[in-house]
């Protein structure tokens, strides 16, 4: 089958976006791939057809517990077999998804990073059929990059695994030094490095100061339209900023990690189905949205990077229709981002102490501890030592950056149940409680898969559905354990500390300096040109992003804060306006509404009406499913001259 037959085959699409054939095709012909897709840009399509061409196994190595989730989810539901190993997973559960490899029956597997400092992992790999390995979040294994994981660093053990095995890395944002150290890292050979520009020409970038910010985004929402959303840097203010918008007649719901799992997909699903028009969220609000027409998203507070802001400003406008990225700013913002730098590093003394209590907390004992998860009550811990929570998490993530002690707070660590005995048995078992009976039953209705595999359930859903309570849906399933009919793994929302090596004396903890200081240097930097762009009133908000990600910037937007003040240029000479329509449909295919491309080039849509019509005729654009794409082979400017090929 052809990549364009396995795409309408599996996700019934007929062909691929902007850039996505380019690097399925590089990995199939074997070659290391460097992809930069911007947020939104379909990354996963661009190594699950190939994997699926390739045959053997895909190895998928990302930082995102609840990534890896949602993708194997999604591949299951395609009929796609798929698994994922992490560090908080069940002894059983684990046991599950190496049988499904032995035996074949996975075409992808996604792991954590620090999965492959397990020597036991990294020898059973030797026995799989690894076809491609993927790095997701490629950014991570760069120390420039901006969530720096010294754990991607060991994926040159898969390279030593599987050596014939192409490498295809994927990150949506990437800086040239960062891009360069992706593939130093990686030891590609001859990679092809790919890009799509940064430029999202139907996006409005507006920066917006403001001394009541909570009047001023009252103020935006109100003047306009479509789905939004407002991301913020606390829970406790998406509950009260959602609070607010509702009573002022604005749908509203917050958003943010501490939710119950239940809770956020169900608040998602009601956003994306327009039931309430503004979802208020942290960055937890993120992974897995493909809601195509946000009108708007709002950053209440300055986030910590450009790279951040991007991705979530991204999240607007993905049908490709004029959208608005606001960006508010308040007179202490810049002070208050450059004071999360000395909370972000704690001094090593400080560091060194936390893991040394945090190993007696937990009942270490000195080299002891290899690979092993254990069950961390952060409020608990920080009550009995006197330290503040937010302290304390940065000190455990600069241990698990220094590879010593790993932090994992995923509060979607759902119950899960597989039945352990064949259909033909559990349907002549006789002797369980009514409860146990209805609940079986419902699970069987609502879960497929149980009879081959773990799957995650809900006690709410089930108590919701059956009338009874959690706690009687929780006895019954238990019940089902003791007559050995299901392996129930229940619900935790405690989280736990993973340890990849044994506990060390803390004078012996290597906090390196390239952990240490260069990350704290590379992060008051990344802080310093968020707040030039948030504070800067006279170059182009996109082209200082552009810049920033090493794009070339060939014309000012036109329509961000700083172009709108400006005269617009309501003259531009008929070859000025073709190179934009030309240059805007090289980055996203654009439709045939010519109102679009007049907000973007700001132009009179007639103008843009009649420029189009003259590149089809000439043969500098083509039309294909109702889209307008420029003709590659056909310049429209000869070199040097400033006029149109005839």
């Amino acid at each position: 089958m052809t990549p364009e037959e396995i795409l309408k085959k599996h996700w019934g699409y007929s062909s691929f976006r902007p850039l996505q054939k380019e690097i399925v095709e590089s990995v199939l012909s074997g070659r290391d791939t460097l992809g930069l897709m911007p947020t939104g840009g379909g990354k996963s399509i661009t190594f699950q057809v190939p994997g699926l061409m390739l045959g053997g196994l895909t190895v998928v190595v990302t930082p995102l517990i609840s990534l890896m989730k949602d993708q194997v989810d999604n591949l299951r539901r395609r009929q796609i077999r798929a698994v994922f190993l992490h560090s908080g997973m069940s002894a059983a559960e684990k046991n599950k998804a190496m049988e499904h490899l032995v035996n074949g029956r996975a075409r992808f597997l996604y792991i954590a990073p620090e999965r492959l400092a397990s020597q036991r992992f990294v020898t059973e790999l030797r026995m799989l059929p690894v076809r491609l390995i993927v790095v997701d979040e490629a950014h991570c294994i760069s120390q420039w990059g901006y969530d720096f994981r010294p754990s991607y660093l060991k994926i040159g053990a898969l390279r030593k695994i599987a050596p014939e095995a192409p490498v295809l890395a994927l990150t949506a944002t990437a800086t040239p030094e960062v891009a360069a150290d992706i593939c130093r890292n990686l030891e590609m050979h001859d990679p092809a490095m790919l890009r799509m520009s940064f430029r999202r020409a139907n996006i409005s970038y507006i920066v917006r100061p403001s001394e009541t910010k909570i009047a001023e985004l009252f103020h935006i929402l109100s003047h306009t339209s479509g789905t939004a959303i407002v991301y913020v840097r606390s829970r406790r203010r998406t509950v009260e900023i959602a609070d607010f918008l509702t009573a002022s007649g604005i749908t509203s719901e917050p958003y943010h990690a501490g939710l119950d799992y239940e809770v956020k997909e169900r608040r998602q699903n009601r956003w994306k189905a327009n039931a309430f028009r503004v979802m208020v969220a942290t960055n937890a609000f993120g992974m897995g949205i493909d809601k195509a027409d946000v009108r708007t998203v709002i950053h209440y507070d300055m986030p910590p990077s450009l790279e951040e802001y991007y991705q979530e400003a991204g999240r607007a406008g993905r049908d490709g229709l004029p959208s608005y990225a606001v960006l508010l700013v308040g007179k202490r913002d810049a002070a208050a981002l450059r004071a999360k730098l000395t909370e972000a590093f704690p001094d090593r003394k400080i560091i060194r102490k936390i893991y040394e209590r945090a190993c007696n907390f937990l009942e270490i004992s000195l080299e002891e501890g290899y690979e092993t998860v254990h069950e961390f009550d952060m409020e608990r811990f920080c009550r009995t030592f006197g330290y503040q929570p937010r302290q304390c998490l940065a000190a455990l993530h600069i241990l698990g950056q220094a590879g010593y002690m790993e932090y994992i707070d995923d509060p979607d660590r759902r119950a899960k149940v597989m039945i352990t005995v064949t259909r033909e048995d559990l349907y002549g078992m006789q002797g369980f409680s009514h409860t146990a009976e209805m609940v079986l039953q419902r699970m069987l209705r609502l879960y497929p898969g149980l009879f081959m595999d773990y799957r995650p359930v809900s006690e709410a859903v089930m108590a919701s559905d059956l009338s009874v309570s959690q706690e009687e849906v929780y006895e019954a399933l238990l019940e089902l354990r003791r007559a050995k009919v299901i392996s129930y793994i229940p619900r935790s929302r405690v989280p736990v500390i993973y340890l990849p090596t044994s506990r060390e004396e803390p004078g012996h903890l290597m906090i390196g300096r390239d952990i240490y200081e260069m990350r704290r240097e590379r992060m008051r930097l990344r802080m310093e040109a968020v707040i030039d762009y948030a504070t800067g009133t006279s170059h182009c908000r996109e082209n200082i992003m552009l810049a920033y990600f090493g794009e070339e910037a060939t014309r000012p937007c036109g329509h961000c804060d700083v172009c709108r003040k400006r005269k617009p240029d309501q003259s531009a000479s008929p070859e000025t306006v073709m190179k934009c329509i030309l240059e805007i449909t090289a980055t996203r295919p654009q439709g045939i509404d010519f109102r679009i491309l007049s907000h973007m080039i700001q132009a009179p849509p007639a103008v843009v009406a009649r420029m189009i019509s003259f590149l089809c005729g000439e043969g500098f654009l083509t039309v294909r499913d109702g889209l307008y794409y420029p003709v590659e082979s056909k310049k429209l400017f000869k070199s040097g001259s400033g006029s149109a090929e005839r």
